[in-house]
């Protein structure tokens, strides 16, 4: 869970790996986005998100946790700096066939929430951050850089949501992200796979001058048809670029694989059971 479910924070050392972000985008899109709608639900019903919402997603991806929110009557703007993702984000909430019909009160805005500001519009009265934290090390600096742009934004009092991993005992995916850390050591890079710490996501609202409002916890388990389709997906993170930059792609699919194998259940799928948290903060 940069709109990833892990941050993506490419090493300074070395060339970037070489990837088709297009295929990148619609692997995300097509595999792994959908991983995290047990935790979209799950902050929509608490907040009761409806029609009077007036939401600002922050790394919106490929639009998914906004379609969902605008289903439920609320209007939507995202925000994402991947191009290939926005562009998906686009044919998901702002078709443009004959026939089609764009849904209302809708915005997707390339770059980052400050681009988003609208003089003379209400303020946002919830704003979405769930991209989870405290996977990857410094992937909280990112966010609150997110925060310190999109708050302004928001009415007094305005929802701020926050979305982390949870304890590494609880999310069987955690073993597989250490092949990430274990290929890119020669780099030492700042973004390498970290245990979740307790207070990941208070940590952030408090640097952030928000209000921690509640929290909870969401079972979002990671299925996949196949190995195949849970190495493309996982890579659509971004978490593994370090270590294909440190490696290649091909040592990075086969480790990955490897991985997995514990994960496979006898007809092919694979199954990997984990816990979200999320954080309620609200602006001051």
């Amino acid at each position: 869970m940069t709109p990833t479910l892990v941050r993506q924070h490419l090493p300074h050392a070395g060339a970037a790996p070489r990837v088709d972000l297009r295929a990148r985008a619609r692997d995300w899109s097509e595999i792994q986005e959908r991983m995290l709608v047990p935790l979209y639900e799950a902050v929509y019903e608490r907040l009761e998100v409806g029609p009077a919402t007036r939401l600002l997603g922050l790394g919106c991806g490929s639009g998914l946790s906004l379609l969902m929110a605008a289903a439920r009557g609320a209007a939507v703007t995202g925000v994402d700096a991947s191009p290939e993702r926005m562009a998906l984000a686009r044919e998901r909430l702002l078709p443009e066939a004959p026939g089609t019909r764009a849904r209302p009160d809708t915005r997707l805005v390339d770059g980052s929430p400050r681009d988003a500001a609208q003089p003379g519009a209400p303020g946002y009265t919830l704003v979405t951050a769930f991209e989870p934290i405290g996977c990857l090390a410094g992937d909280s600096e990112g966010l609150s850089g997110l925060l310190a742009e999109a708050t302004p934004l928001a009415r007094r009092g305005a929802a701020v949501v926050l979305a982390g991993w949870g304890p590494p005992e609880r999310c069987a995916t955690a073993s597989v992200m250490r092949v990430a850390t274990k290929l890119a050591e020669p780099l030492r890079t700042s973004g390498a796979w970290r245990p979740a710490c307790r207070d990941d996501l208070e940590d952030v609202a408090q640097r952030a001058g928000l209000r921690p409002d509640g929290s909870g916890r969401v079972a979002c388990p990671f299925g996949y048809a196949d190995v195949d389709s849970a190495v493309r997906g996982l890579k659509s993170t971004g978490l593994f670029d370090a270590a294909m930059t440190a490696t290649d792609q091909v040592q990075v699919d086969k480790e990955l694989a490897e991985a997995l194998h514990p994960h496979q259940r006898q007809d092919g799928t694979v199954w990997m059971p984990n816990v979200f948290r999320y954080l309620i903060a609200r602006t001051p």
